[in-house]
């Protein structure tokens, strides 16, 4: 069996300094230089997630990262502040601070949907 020593997730972006302001100014994260030319983003629980450039980088179109809030509601009120724009999904049954209410329909965390500079889908969420 293979003795796996650590884990990390890596993240594709077009511009690596445009992903430096916005994931360290915007969201408040950690984020250190790595030496290849990349971005360590560490993680509240421990660990990072590397972060590297992709000139041909075409966005997912799936959530690529969760960021786990105290409260969502003061989380967004101050994303928006800073000039994030959030997403508005079809059938997400979002209200007008475009958060879906899990918690109040039995179904799952309270979260809302927004974009980084390189247009990887990233979620606030409270459980």
């Amino acid at each position: 069996m293979v003795a796996i020593t650590g884990l990390f997730s890596g993240i594709a972006v077009k511009d690596i300094d445009a992903a430096r302001t916005f994931y360290k100014d915007t969201l408040g994260l950690s984020v250190k230089d790595n030496p290849m030319s990349a971005l360590d983003i560490a993680l509240p629980q421990g660990g990072i997630v590397f972060m590297y450039p992709k000139p041909d980088h075409v966005p997912a179109t799936y959530t690529v990262l969760n960021l786990e809030v105290s409260d969502i509601d003061v989380a967004v009120d101050d994303l928006k502040s800073k000039g994030v724009k959030f997403e508005v999904y079809d059938g997400s049954h979002q209200d007008d601070k475009a958060i879906a209410r899990g918690k109040a329909a039995g179904f799952g965390p309270d979260i809302a949907w927004f974009l980084d500079p390189s247009g990887n889908i990233l979620s606030v969420l409270s459980n």
